[in-house]
């Protein structure tokens, strides 16, 4: 074993904010002071370089001088703690109102996961998209037109269409946002979500193929709009590792997102 240094590349007010938050839950629960084998700060520097960099929980539990239970422990206490403070997504679209935005982006994103019991009503493996090619997990966002990320729902087995997850979860609120003229864009995988949802058209019965210039424009504007928004769940994919490919339960994607964008609005706060 060659020991060696590292820098944990995530701003320091982050990791205080992290700390912050888990001396609260201790206090909360009623944790006596010195019996945990970490501090708030060094369990969130563990939380962070589970998030940051995927690292293995082993590699973190040895690094920290703790044992594997105690260190698969601590990233699950710190998801939780972290996601309670996730933005509810109705006050995010009331926020969206009264700052004057013009729309909202919805869009969906896939997370891989490994390969977990479950079928569908067809048979067929719950928790596998048929769409990506592989087993994950479901999420629909809410972005703003300049690609901020403002919401993350709670986890579908991939299986679920983009659609129905958003039916399930953030369309009855998005309906009542446009009747107060603020409408969402989405892609052609919502066609037909209903009143105030945007998305460009396609041919169909009613809709003749080759489609008209004018309604390739709309097209082409409607994806040039929604672009930004549609790049937030990317970008946060790419700074917070552990969500390229979760490791733990398929059920605790929700709760891990969710977590991802508590860490991003506390990283973007100073910026």
């Amino acid at each position: 074993m060659v020991p060696y240094v590292a820098m944990l590349d995530v701003p320091r007010h982050v990791v205080e904010y992290v700390a912050r938050l888990l001396a609260g839950h201790r206090r909360r629960i009623g944790t006596p002071r010195g019996s945990r084998a970490l501090g708030p700060f060094r369990q969130a520097v563990l939380v962070l370089r589970w998030f940051r960099h995927r690292t293995c929980v082993h590699c973190l539990a040895r690094d920290a001088g703790i044992s594997q239970a105690t260190g698969y422990r601590y990233p699950h206490e710190g998801i939780d703690v972290l996601a309670e403070h996730a933005p509810d997504l109705h006050q995010v679209l009331d926020r969206c109102r009264e700052q004057g935005l013009s729309h909202v982006v919805l869009d969906g994103t896939l997370i891989a996961c490994d390969r977990v019991a479950g079928t569908t009503e067809k048979g067929t493996d719950l928790w596998y998209s048929g769409k990506a090619k592989r087993f994950a997990g479901n999420l629909q966002f809410i972005a703003a037109p300049d690609g901020q990320l403002l919401w993350v729902s709670n986890v579908e087995p991939g299986s679920v269409h983009d659609l129905r997850a958003a039916r399930i979860h953030v369309l009855p609120a998005l309906y009542a946002a446009a009747r107060h003229g603020l409408p969402t864009l989405a892609d052609v995988g919502y066609t037909g979500a209903g009143q105030g949802i945007h998305t460009p058209f396609r041919p169909h019965p009613d809709i003749a193929s080759p489609l008209a210039a004018n309604t390739r424009t709309h097209n082409r504007l409607l994806r040039g709009i929604r672009a930004l928004g549609e790049r937030a769940a990317a970008e946060l994919k790419q700074r917070w590792r552990a969500l390229q490919h979760v490791t733990l339960s398929p059920s605790r994607i929700g709760a891990i997102a969710q977590a991802a964008l508590v860490l991003n609005n506390a990283w973007n706060e100073r910026h």
